[in-house]
């Protein structure tokens, strides 16, 4: 979706409904259900982001008098839109019946006016632009003013859809000479939470559909609003736009996709900074000290729930193995979201340091038994389970679940080669490939050889997580491992492949006194840990059912109950 509508920018032309032609308005299809929104909070500040780049900010007010609502904003947007907006205000009856829009703003140094007045199904806009006025109408039963790109007036739509239901329709107009249907699709309740407090949203997916077929795509949105109906977020992927309300927008704010009703929000010391984790607890945790379990995610930015595709990973483990009688532990890896630390500098040493810190906050607990704390590590937070526990006497009990069997330089090899099997280069450009990561798993391995590197291999690989990963080998770290251990694969999984369980388990069976060793292969399973056709990564995002597999979670709740029960 282009976001200008030609070369001569102009405040009228510029925005989500560019290139619509005018179009007559159907009625709306909107219950006439008043919407009850919060006018007596202070003003809203929005932080708008263009492909993760913020470009500027709007201050947003909602007031309230004996005429009806009033929606006010004022800001500023960089490149590519630089526009200065001294004021957008939309004026709606107590019913939320539109009355009046006006926009006072500059277009790269052009002075632009706007006032739109409604009478029935009659709108008129009077236009200053660059000193030249001129007057037009458009005939519409609109429910909303949605001037582009101004944000502020989004509250409006806020508060339609807090009473609005999954099918209905409401009418936007966009002035000078646009009209939008708003196609109300899924709602869902949401939980953020912020440095200070915890906020329940709805999500509300939407379809903008143009009245003149052919002028334009559909543009579809999701739009946020608080539990008083107010604007929280604005989110549009075609366009690569989000608008941020400044309360969520901190790094400091995550998206709870899981929770519980005694939930308990904790601070982990690590070295020199902390870790934000939750505790769950099952519903009725008695008085005697519980068993517990700290989960580990996988690479890259992981939060605490492993929130990846829609699927909370280990939000909803922790939540089943609450429920089977444990105290769990899960947090934000090291520089995600409230959690301190630098993750760009950090190796898997430095992340077993971590999960240690996590097993030490438990075992100081008093409703916790200190003698029965297990790991569980999903994909690389399997490596980093097994580091911490062949360090640390007070883990009882590893599980680990889609994790490597092989050194990380033969995992990203294996990986490799499956993606290559699946495309369309010739056998030579495949093994120019190959050779290229073994050259790169080369010089990480002996430190020499970097120098012949392609530039953009080497800044690629100049990473302390990856680096230390493709030195990771359980082969070294196994016989140090004491405690028993649970396997549990995926008979889907393409990333980490199912033979990396056989050999975690020989290796496991391989250390002295024989500790205790359970396989548990999941047919139908990927490497998420969910019901899959083919368990490959480009299956992820269509995948229907968002659930760990109860075999899964099943198969890792049995096994603690009983290695734990006699400790």
């Amino acid at each position: 979706m282009r976001l200008f509508h030609s070369s001569r920018a102009s405040v009228l032309s510029i925005g989500l409904f560019a290139g619509l032609s005018s179009g007559t308005a159907p009625g709306s299809a909107v219950a006439q259900q008043v919407p009850a929104v919060r006018a007596d909070s202070p003003t809203s500040s929005f932080t708008i982001f263009v492909r993760s780049v913020p470009i500027g900010s709007e201050q947003v007010s909602v007031t309230r008098d004996a005429e009806g609502w009033t929606i006010a904003g004022s800001g500023r947007l960089g490149a590519p839109l630089d526009i200065i907006t001294r004021r957008v205000q939309v004026r709606y009856d107590s019913n939320w019946k539109p009355l009046e829009l006006s926009i006072d703003a500059s277009v790269r140094g052009q002075a632009q006016t706007l006032r739109s007045t409604v009478s029935g199904t009659t709108i008129t806009n009077q236009i200053t632009n660059a000193g030249q006025a001129s007057t037009t109408t458009a005939t519409g039963a609109a429910d909303i003013l949605l001037p582009n790109p101004f944000f502020a007036p989004y509250e409006a739509l806020a508060a339609r859809l807090k009473t609005a239901a999954s099918g209905d329709t409401i009418v936007a107009y966009s002035a000078p000479a646009v009209m939008v249907n708003i196609k109300v699709g899924e709602k869902a309740p949401e939980r953020i939470q912020t440095a200070t407090r915890t906020i329940d949203t709805v999500r509300t997916h939407v379809s903008f559909v143009p009245l003149t077929v052919g002028a334009a795509p559909t543009v579809d949105a999701d739009v946020w609003a608080d539990d008083t109906g107010r604007l929280l977020r604005l989110s549009i992927p075609a366009q690569s736009l989000e608008v941020v309300r400044e309360d969520i927008a901190s790094v400091a704010a995550r998206r709870v996709p899981i929770s519980r009703p005694n939930d308990e929000s904790v601070r982990i010391q690590s070295n020199g900074f902390t870790l934000a984790g939750t505790i769950s607890k099952p519903v009725d945790p008695g008085t005697k000290p519980l068993p517990a379990v700290v989960f580990i995610g996988g690479s890259g930015p992981a939060d605490r729930d492993e929130f990846v595709y829609g699927i909370p990973v280990l939000g909803q483990l922790a939540g089943t193995v609450s429920d089977a009688g444990f105290i769990t532990l899960r947090y934000d890896r090291r520089g995600v979201g409230q959690s301190g630390g630098r993750a760009e500098s950090a190796t898997l040493a430095d992340f077993t340091e971590d999960l240690r810190a996590a097993v030490k906050l438990l075992s100081d607990r008093k409703d916790v038994d200190g003698k029965r704390i297990a790991v569980v590590g999903h994909s690389e937070g399997g490596a980093v389970a097994l580091l911490a526990a062949a360090k640390d006497k007070r883990i009882a009990a590893v599980v680990l679940l889609a994790a490597n069997g092989v050194s990380g330089a033969e995992l990203v090899l294996e990986q490799q080669q499956h993606l290559l099997g699946r495309g369309k280069m010739t056998d030579a450009e495949k093994q120019v490939k190959v050779d290229l990561q073994k050259r790169v798993n080369e010089a990480v391995i002996t430190g020499k050889g970097w120098e012949k590197l392609p530039a953009d291999t080497r800044r690629q690989t100049d990473n302390a997580e990856f680096q230390s990963l493709l030195l990771n080998d359980p082969a070294k770290v196994m016989p140090d491992v004491r405690q028993p251990v649970l396997i549990v694969q995926g008979e889907l999984d393409t990333q980490v492949a199912p033979t990396n369980a056989d050999k975690l388990e020989g290796l496991a069976r391989k250390r002295k006194n024989a500790p205790l060793v359970e396989v548990a292969k999941v047919p139908g399973v990927n490497h998420l840990l969910v019901p899959a056709t083919t368990g490959e990564v480009d299956e992820y995002a269509t995948l229907k059912d968002k659930h760990v597999s109860p075999a899964v979670s099943g198969a890792i709740t049995a096994w603690l109950q009983k290695t734990l029960a006699g400790k």
